[in-house]
């Protein structure tokens, strides 16, 4: 699996397997698709890392999907702290997400998540196309950051050995990359043998979880290492399986049709409300930055 010849790229995903460990994964980064997502609202950098670190962790479950097969959503409620929405979600490759924040709370780095948030929870929502299945996810707004807490979810509640780490490194000067790798153990029943339940000790996992969890946010935000190098520099000793996934993209998928076509599914008398002096309803895309003056 040397990875010679093989350049980094950025706004990339790559999934890979270590099948005699029973063991899968992502690898993500972020560049251009995180740097225009960001630029549709004025945030201060500690929200700025935050809102990385959720659209990473949105791609990193979606792209275990397959291509067309559905939608991932993770958002955050929240009362009393200075974030009251948060809000990311990828379908095919198409990443979005938004934070919707009081400007009057001061925010620093180093803020656990209760201080950021005050009350509230973080929800993972799956759906899935092709079978047509649906599964939500209830996470506690804990500790000091989303990964972790999404973290335990999946090997509490899926009963889902699962590591993350994410990296997150730029300014507003030099633009921002995010990076991240998630393992999870590989269902034994997928390849014909037992699953292994969270809290069970396995040495396959052990061996897979300690290797990949000597990744820095260093590694997995420097522009030279490409996710090829990287998995070498973990796995050099054993069979990794590589599969190239969709290329991360800005998706907002708001436009004046759809907007309009929503609009007319209110009552008149309701549309007639909103209405300003020119006849025109005014909606705002919060995920795009846009205000559509609709006629409806």
């Amino acid at each position: 699996m040397r990875p010679e010849g093989i350049a980094p790229t950025a706004d990339r995903t790559l999934g890979f397997m270590v099948p005699a460990r029973g063991a899968r994964g992502q690898i993500v980064r972020l560049d251009a698709t995180l740097n225009a997502i960001l630029a549709a609202h004025p945030y201060p950098e500690p929200l700025i890392r935050l809102l990385a670190e959720a659209l990473m962790l949105t791609a990193l479950v979606g792209a275990t999907m397959r291509l067309h097969d559905g939608q991932v959503t993770v958002q955050a409620s929240a009362k009393g702290g200075a974030i009251e929405l948060l809000a990311c979600d990828w379908r095919a490759g198409e990443l979005r997400g938004h934070i919707k924040f009081d400007a009057q709370v001061p925010v620093s780095d180093g803020m656990t998540l209760p201080e950021l948030f005050g009350k509230g929870y973080l929800a993972i929502t799956v759906d899935q196309a092709a079978s047509e299945e649906r599964w939500q996810g209830i996470v506690p707004l804990e500790g000091h950051s989303l990964a972790a807490a999404l973290e335990g979810w999946f090997g509490q509640s899926e009963q889902l050995p699962t590591l993350m780490r994410i990296g997150v490194a730029g300014s507003a000067e030099t633009g921002w990359l995010a990076g991240g790798i998630l393992v999870q153990h590989l269902a034994r029943a997928e390849i014909g043998g037992e699953r292994l339940d969270a809290g069970e000790q396995h040495p396959d996992w052990e061996h897979v979880a300690a290797l990949a969890g000597t990744t820095t946010a260093e590694e997995l935000t420097d522009a030279d290492l490409s996710a090829e190098a990287l998995l070498w520099r973990l796995f050099h000793e054993e069979q990794v399986r590589v599969t190239p996934g969709p290329t991360p993209v800005r998706g907002c998928r708001c436009s004046a049709a759809h907007i309009r076509d929503v609009l007319l599914r209110f009552p008149e008398t309701e549309r007639a409300d909103m209405r300003d002096d020119k006849g025109l309803i005014s909606v705002d895309c919060q995920f795009c930055s846009r205000v559509f003056a609709i006629a409806a």
